[in-house]
């Protein structure tokens, strides 16, 4: 099991959206592994309180997401996809309901 000290690989890309997104994943991958999902996290909770603006962080997160699904879409199986997908769908409706208030 690798420790906290092993370094993790650097992203390669395989093909022009893997090579378009590198310069983030190599951001991101220079980040402890917490930040992305503290931020993403706070995003959503900050979503959750803002009432109509909460639509602007929500969006931010879908955004996100939909760019790591893409970004994975090719290693994932299908198990994994549907699981990965359903998060996105959630998110969009939280951002719906979000923008969209009675």
């Amino acid at each position: 099991m690798p420790t906290s000290d092993t370094p993790r690989p650097d992203p390669v890309a395989t093909n022009a959206f893997e090579r378009v997104s590198l310069p983030a994943t190599r951001f991101l991958a220079g980040l402890p592994p917490w930040v992305p999902v503290a931020t993403v996290f706070a995003l959503v909770l900050l979503g959750g309180f803002l009432g109509p603006w909460g639509a602007l962080p929500l969006g931010i997160v879908v955004l996100f997401l939909l760019w790591m699904l893409a970004l994975s879409w090719p290693r994932l199986r299908p198990s994994e996809r549907l699981m990965r997908i359903a998060v996105v769908v959630l998110v969009i409706g939280l951002t719906i309901i979000s923008a969209v208030p009675r």
